[in-house]
Order: C-alpha cells, then sequence, then structure tokens
C-alpha cells in the first residue's frame, strides 16, 4: 500500500502515489458538486420509481405514476382532430366562393391548405410555388386546365393522367420518337412554334410547316396556336409562360420529338373532402387563379 504524507510546499496530503518524480494530491472535490452528484443519483432513484424506466422483456416498469409519453400524444391528437372536426365542419357546408368571403373560414383554409402544401405538393411545386421544368409554375395566374376555384378543386381530386377515371388526360404525341412525322418535318416544326411567338424565325421552315401544323397540332392547340384549356393544350402564342419544357429551340424540338407528359397524383384518394376545398382555396387566393 502507498505510503502517504504531505506536501512540504502546499501542505496538502498525497496519495502517496507516485510517478517519475510526481506526487498525486488528495484534493476533495468541492461541495457544491457532491451535493449536486448527490442530488443527482437521488432524482434517479425516485425517477424510476415514478415513471417509466426500466424494460422488461415485453414491457417496461410502469412507474407508480403510471405515465404514457404514446397516451399524452393521443390525447393530445384526439383534441386537435376535435377542433378542426368543428372548423372542418363549417367547410364541409360552404361552398368554395363562400369560403374566400368569409375571413374566418378563409383564414382556416389557408392555415390547412399551406400545410398540405408544403407537405404534399411542394417537392414537385416548389415551397413557393414556382414550379420547374416539367412542373406548372402556380404563381403566374397561368392555368393549363383551368384556374377557377372548381378547377382546382377537380385537378387537385382527381390529377392528371392518374388513372383515375375523373382524372384530366391528353397525350401529346411523340411525333419523332413514333415516327410519325419525319425529322425535317420536326425541324420545320419548330421553327414554326418559334415564329407563333413573334421571334425570329426561318421563313421557308415556317411556310413548310404551316399546313403541318394545321393538320397535327391544331386539333389541341387551335388553328392560331392559342391553347385548349379542355385538353390540358398550352398557348404557344404567350412566349412561353405556359411552356413546361421550355421554350428555346432544343427544348421544343425535343417535346415535339418525345411528346412529353407528366402525371399529377389523384389526392382525392389520400385527403378528405374538406382538405381538398382547403387546398384549393389556398392555391386559388395565392396563385392569381381565375374567377369561376
Amino acid at each position: 500500500m502507498a505510503e502517504r504524507d504531505e506536501d512540504e510546499t502546499s501542505g496538502v496530503e498525497t496519495t502517496g502515489h507516485e510517478w517519475d518524480g510526481i506526487r498525486e494530491f488528495d484534493t476533495p472535490l468541492p461541495r457544491w458538486w457532491l451535493i449536486i452528484f448527490y442530488a443527482s443519483i437521488a432524482f434517479a432513484v425516485i425517477y424510476w420509481v415514478l415513471m417509466p424506466a426500466w424494460p422488461l422483456i415485453t414491457t417496461n416498469t410502469p412507474g407508480l405514476l403510471h405515465y404514457s409519453e404514446r397516451a399524452s400524444v393521443m390525447r393530445e391528437v384526439a383534441a386537435m382532430r376535435a377542433k378542426r372536426q368543428a372548423e372542418g365542419a363549417q367547410l364541409q357546408r360552404a361552398t368554395l366562393e363562400q369560403i374566400e368571403k368569409d375571413p374566418q373560414m378563409q383564414a382556416y383554409a389557408f392555415a390547412v391548405g399551406q400545410s398540405i402544401f408544403g407537405d404534399n405538393c411542394a417537392v414537385c411545386h416548389g415551397q413557393g410555388g414556382l414550379g420547374g421544368k416539367g412542373y406548372p409554375n402556380l404563381r403566374e395566374g397561368v392555368w393549363l386546365w383551368g384556374g377557377s376555384l372548381e378547377q382546382i378543386q377537380q385537378t387537385i381530386t382527381y390529377g392528371i393522367r392518374s388513372g383515375d377515371p375523373n382524372a384530366h388526360n391528353s397525350q401529346m404525341p411523340a411525333f419523332g420518337r413514333d415516327g410519325i412525322l419525319q425529322p425535317s418535318q420536326i425541324d420545320d416544326l419548330t421553327e414554326y412554334v418559334v415564329s407563333l411567338s413573334h421571334r425570329p424565325a426561318d421563313a421557308a421552315a415556317v411556310a413548310r410547316a404551316a399546313p403541318l401544323f394545321q393538320s397535327n397540332c391544331a386539333v389541341c392547340h387551335g388553328a392560331g396556336g392559342t391553347g385548349n384549356q379542355l385538353v390540358g393544350a398550352p398557348n404557344l402564342a404567350d412566349g412561353g409562360r405556359q411552356w413546361l419544357y421550355g421554350s428555346d429551340r432544343a427544348s421544343i424540338h425535343d417535346q415535339i420529338w418525345n411528346g412529353h407528359g407528366g402525371v399529377m397524383p389523384a389526392w382525392g384518394r389520400r385527403f378528405d373532402a374538406n382538405t381538398i376545398k382547403a387546398l384549393a382555396v389556398y392555391i386559388h387566393a395565392n396563385a392569381g387563379g381565375q374567377a369561376s
């Protein structure tokens, strides 16, 4: 056993341990530290007795208070659902137009709509609804399938090319990939589409493509290329505002050749009618929706 002695310089007792001429002081821990340490031990023992703490084979010790974090959360969720049910009942009875005109119902619809949009729609349309290539910009007030409250609700509920029997359905032919037109004809049509938005284009190509456009494209986009919301055909004469896949020559050529078409889910399969109402009101108010 190491021999304890007193340090001559400091007067502090040592433990008797020494390494390379260095002796270890037997300095006691600060009283405040010891108090906190022992209080922590006491608190832990009391916690183990009162609260669920120790795991068992299939469950855990319940504690004298029988507290359950799960039960607490379930109570909070039930209270929230009860509150939402009361507010949602107003939405259920009201029309979309009435919701927009009533400040209280509109505020509730905005709160629900913003939450649902952020969790489900923003992944494609962006947090601000600004869209991206292949995904519509919901802030421009430009609508392929109509922007009234009822039309937005219809689109959200049933989707676009979602497989739902009530979904919006349209198909842009893949004129090049499927061999409907020759590569030179697609080159000419590209110039023609460029010319529709009053941009400089090859005049000879435009002249050659005019009959091609009328026989292949006008049925959806209209004779003047101004589009048709009934079939979700964009306006080709607006300089590219509704063009999901780009308005430069390469993008136009690619779209004519491959006929891209995106899919929007049928959210009616996931959300109840009140939630979709709230989402429609939120999008309509924040995205420059059209009047009914």
